[in-house]
């Protein structure tokens, strides 16, 4: 049985036997400071192809078509989350590359049990668009709620970072930080 361990690092790419040859997986670099880009470094995430195959398709296809370049981490919660994908900024948009919303691909074997695990955010069952969230902390009242599609390979740091900043009330981040470019990359 596959280890299934939510620990970014934890184990080499073949021990959660969710990353798939040939499969892209995503590199995000996400920053801005006085409205001009500044790389907080890159996060690259590996993609559960097996487990999640439509959903990690939209988030791929999205990414190579450039859909995620300067779109914010537009809510940040500390110790929770940080969640982006949203094109208008608000939380209350963005569409997937199915038509507005596509339904969940919720899989047992996963759960949100610790930092780093990429979930798509929605607005109840099977209302997942192009919004999504990555965990700062084990959060498991959201398994099966969210599906699960990934995992924060690299860059946990750039992540734990992003969740320090500052918020205001609404918990939006009082310095806009952005994804400067979203794009695939294939691990062989």
């Amino acid at each position: 049985m596959p280890n299934y361990s939510s620990t970014p690092g934890s184990g080499k790419q073949s021990d959660f036997n969710c990353g798939e040859p040939n499969k892209p997986e995503i590199a995000m670099s996400p920053g801005l400071k006085n409205n001009k880009p500044l790389s907080q470094g890159t996060v690259a995430v590996e993609l559960y192809w097996k487990h999640a195959p439509k959903t990690c398709m939209n988030f791929a296809e999205l990414a190579k078509r450039g859909y995620y370049n300067n779109v914010s981490f537009h809510r940040i919660i500390r110790d929770f989350m940080i969640q982006g994908g949203d094109p208008t900024g608000t939380g209350r948009g963005g569409a997937s590359i199915y038509g507005n919303y596509f339904e969940d691909e919720i899989h047992p074997d996963l759960k949100h049990t610790g930092a780093g695990i990429v979930s798509m955010a929605n607005a109840g069952p099977n209302t997942n668009g192009s919004q999504f969230f990555i965990t700062l902390a084990p959060t498991q009242w959201l398994d099966g709620k969210h599906t699960i599609f990934g995992r924060v390979a690299s860059g946990m740091k750039v992540v734990q970072r992003m969740g320090m900043v500052d918020v205001d009330h609404m918990d939006r981040p009082k310095d806009p930080l952005r994804i400067i470019k979203a794009h695939t990359a294939f691990t062989l």
